[in-house]
């Protein structure tokens, strides 16, 4: 699935925040929930307009991101 399908990015929608396409729900709040422990199916269920697939490829593109190495150095 192609991102650009998932997440928009637009200066009139949320000052640009990055949302869900065809929302106002910010791609942030999805990470805001499991950062606090909720599930996914938390997620899905409270924004149920979401699609399970969007939500699983933002899942997907993060995971592909942080398993690669950083070309910055690291704090010990």
């Amino acid at each position: 699935m192609n991102l650009n399908n998932i997440i928009i990015s637009d200066p009139e929608i949320l000052s640009g925040t990055p949302v869900f396409k065809g929302t106002r729900v910010p791609v942030k709040n999805l990470f805001d929930y499991l950062e606090a422990g909720d599930s996914v199916e938390t997620f899905l269920a409270d924004f149920d307009y979401i699609p399970k697939e969007s939500v699983l490829a933002v899942l997907k593109f993060s995971e592909r991101i942080f398993s690669q190495p950083f070309l910055y150095e690291s704090v010990a």
